[in-house]
C-alpha cells in the first residue's frame, strides 16, 4: 500500500488530505510514505537503501521503515584518504517513521550504528525518538521542525581514568532539535536544508564532554540536498553533510538514486 501526503492544497496544514493507493507518492515530501530501493556513490564508498511502507492497522496513520548501509568498499571506490575509509561498512542506519494523517505530525525512531572509533568508544550507536510537525506551506517553501531525545551505546567505552570498559555499555543520553526544510524550484527540482543541534544530557564526564569532539558537549550539523525527479518513480539526489567544526568541502558528499516500487 502506498500513501502520498499532498502538500499543495488550500486547507490549513492540508488537514485530512490523503491520496491512498496512488500509483506514485510525492518523493520530494519528507512525510511521504512509500516503498523504495536506492543506492549511490559517496566519498567513503557505496551506499544501499531499502524502504518499506507497511500497514499500521489504523486508517488514521501511515508508516514505513528505511534501512541504509553506508561506506562499503571505501578504500576502493571512495575518494577520501584511507584514514577516512575502510573496505567494510562505515555505518548502518535504521529508521521507523509513522505519520498521523489528519495533523501531519510524525514520529521517528532513528538508530545509527557507527563502526568507526571516536574519542569515547571503538564503536557507537545513537538511538533517538523524535516528533516532527509539518507547518503550513509558505509559497514554494515547506518546513518540518523536529525535537527528540536519544541514548548512546558504546562498544569498549573509554573511561575518564583511561581504562576500557569491555563490551557494550550505555554511555549517556542526548537531546536534539532541528528542522527539515524544502523549496520547490519547479515540479522536477527541489532543494533541502536540514540543520540539527545536538547536546549531551547525562552520562560519564568522558561522554558528556567529548562525544561530539574534544571538549565538545554539543554540535550544530548541516545537510544540504539538491534533487531532480527523472521520472515520477526515479530521482537522483546530491547530498552534502558538514558541521560547525568541519567545513562543507571537508564534509561528506554523496550522489544517490532512489526508485519507488
Amino acid at each position: 500500500m502506498k500513501y502520498a501526503l499532498l502538500t499543495l492544497c488550500t486547507l490549513p496544514l492540508c488537514n485530512g488530505v490523503l491520496a491512498k493507493e496512488q500509483d506514485v507518492a510525492d518523493m520530494s515530501d519528507p512525510l511521504a510514505i512509500y516503498t523504495q530501493v536506492g543506492g549511490g556513490a559517496t566519498d567513503k564508498g557505496v551506499n544501499f537503501k531499502l524502504g518499506q511502507a507497511y500497514d499500521t492497522g489504523d486508517d488514521a496513520t501511515a508508516a514505513q521503515f528505511v534501512v541504509e548501509a553506508k561506506g562499503l568498499l571505501g578504500d576502493t571506490l571512495g575518494w577520501r584518504s584511507e584514514r577516512h575509509t575502510t573496505q567494510s561498512l562505515d555505518s548502518l542506519r535504521f529508521r521507523n517513521f509513522a505519520v498521523t494523517l489528519q495533523s501531519l505530525r510524525a514520529t521517528q525512531l532513528d538508530v545509527n550504528y557507527n563502526f568507526r572509533a571516536n574519542l569515547v568508544a571503538d564503536e557507537s550507536a545513537d538511538i533517538s525518538y523524535s516528533l516532527i510537525q509539518a507547518l503550513p506551506p509558505k509559497g514554494a517553501f515547506n518546513f518540518y521542525p523536529l525535537a527528540g531525545v536519544g541514548a548512546s551505546i558504546g562498544k569498549d567505552e573509554r573511561q575518564s581514568d583511561g581504562s576500557i570498559d569491555d563490551g557494550y555499555s550505555l554511555m549517556g543520553s542526548y537531546g536534539l532539535i532541528g528542522m527539515y526544510a524544502k523549496v520547490n524550484l519547479n515540479d522536477k527540482i527541489w532543494l533541502n536544508y536540514n540543520p540539527f543541534w545536538l547536546t549531551t544530557l547525562t552520562g560519564s564526564s568522558t561522554y558528556k564532554d567529548n562525544y561530539y569532539g574534544l571538549n565538545e558537549r554539543n554540535i550544530l550539523t548541516h545537510e544540504f540536498a539538491a534533487s531532480y525527479q527523472i521520472t515520477p518513480r526515479l530521482n537522483v539526489r546530491y547530498f552534502a553533510n558538514w558541521n560547525e567544526n568541519v567545513d562543507i568541502f571537508d564534509g561528506d558528499h554523496r550522489i544517490e538514486f532512489n526508485y519507488q516500487l
